[in-house]
């Protein structure tokens, strides 16, 4: 009996030793569908299995979204010097203290949503999915949960340090020099740098909560999901349509909500309004 029960544990042992070495690489030709959370972290935990030791991860409502920044999805044909000069004139009297850069501004612009070379990413797996599925005018459609390897993103500019594993540069790095909008305007016209991963200070409540970090675009208007010919630095999950309210309640019970992610007073009446009202 004892034999029996051993030859038993061992054998649940190895099985459930099998299920935690099963991996997925990053693919971007391959789709997977998630349903739930717990479908989430099954992916996720066989992802970082195959050997990936950074992941961010944007969500967005619409499936067909690309990874392509505000800027370059405008309507207009106005210029990034004459959209950060219209909101310096009225923003300056606004803020404390000024900022220096114009990475700094760019930061303010794309904070109260002016369209920017900046895309947002987060290092949280469910602050991203959040963003997939909160908007309720988008849950008659599938949504969408990306994730790249910034690291590799990077690589594909030849970005990479010969001392560090896993250096992405931040705004003071001068290796990123290229993507200001001075070095863009008084460089040469005909340089079209592919998007890369950076960091920024978490200087606000928003881009705390939100784990926030960012890739940036240069002059073209190059998708991310095109920057490389191998596609695996990134992976698209879908989210059906018929999840997304679930997964949102399911993710309001583990402390995702507006206002967990947006921690302003104007997300404590939202939370109220679609809770209470």
């Amino acid at each position: 009996m004892i034999e029996k029960l051993l030859d038993v544990d061992s054998t649940s042992h190895e099985s459930s030793s099998d299920k935690i070495e099963e991996q997925i690489p990053l693919n971007g030709e391959q789709e997977y569908i998630v349903n739930t959370i717990e479908e989430l972290l099954t992916i996720l935990s066989k992802v970082y299995n195959s050997n990936e030791k950074v992941l961010w991860f944007r969500g967005q409502s619409g499936y067909s979204w690309d990874l392509s920044p505000g800027f370059f999805r405008k309507q207009s044909s106005i210029s990034e010097a004459t959209l950060l000069m219209k909101f310096k004139q009225s923003a300056s009297q606004l803020i404390s203290g000024t900022p220096n850069k114009s990475y700094d501004w760019m930061f303010l612009m794309q904070h109260y949503g002016l369209p920017t070379r900046l895309l947002d990413w987060s290092e949280s797996p469910l602050v991203a999915l959040y963003f997939a599925v909160e908007n309720i005018s988008h849950h008659s459609e599938d949504g969408a949960l990306w994730l790249i390897n910034p690291i590799k993103l990077n690589i594909l500019s030849r970005i990479k340090s010969g001392k560090e594993d896993y250096f992405i540069p931040s705004f003071e790095d001068e290796i990123v020099n290229s993507y200001t909008l001075e070095s863009i305007k008084g460089g040469n016209q005909n340089l079209d740098l592919l998007p890369v991963a950076i960091l920024a200070a978490r200087n606000n409540p928003r881009i705390q909560a939100q784990l926030g970090v960012f890739t940036i675009h240069h002059r073209a208007s190059e998708k991310i999901e095109n920057a490389g010919k191998n596609k695996d630095y990134f992976m698209k999950i879908r989210i059906p349509n018929a999840a997304k309210a679930s997964l949102k309640k399911q993710l309001s019970i583990l402390g995702y909500s507006r206002f967990q992610i947006f921690p302003e007073l104007a997300s404590i009446a939202d939370v109220i309004k679609e809770n209470m009202l």
